[in-house]
């Protein structure tokens, strides 16, 4: 006997646009809760401290995830140059800065 999901027989693709210092997991977690859908997936991670466009999708267009993960993707990044962190990203402690 199958193993029975809990939600609601929903599918279709949400376009979310992303928020800053969330995961992408979190984002389809909390779109799986709103819509109370029995199976949701990304369509590819985008960091914490990215923003933009993150499809979701929701039952049966799981199905169609596959593709749009090897579908081209762009990408707009704001830059600072002349500061080094720890962490190597935004977030990290400076630990050196050099005037460019």
């Amino acid at each position: 006997m199958g193993r029975r999901r809990k939600g609601r027989n929903i599918s279709g693709i949400v376009l979310l646009d992303k928020p800053l210092g969330i995961t992408s997991n979190r984002a389809l977690q909390i779109v799986k809760r709103l819509y109370k859908a029995a199976k949701a997936g990304h369509t590819g991670s985008l960091d914490p401290l990215a923003t933009g466009l993150l499809p979701l999708c929701l039952g049966e267009a799981t199905k169609v995830s596959g593709f749009l993960l090897d579908a081209d993707k762009r990408y707009l990044a704001t830059l600072k140059l002349g500061v080094k962190t720890f962490s190597a990203d935004a977030e990290g402690e400076v630990i050196e800065t050099r005037p460019v």
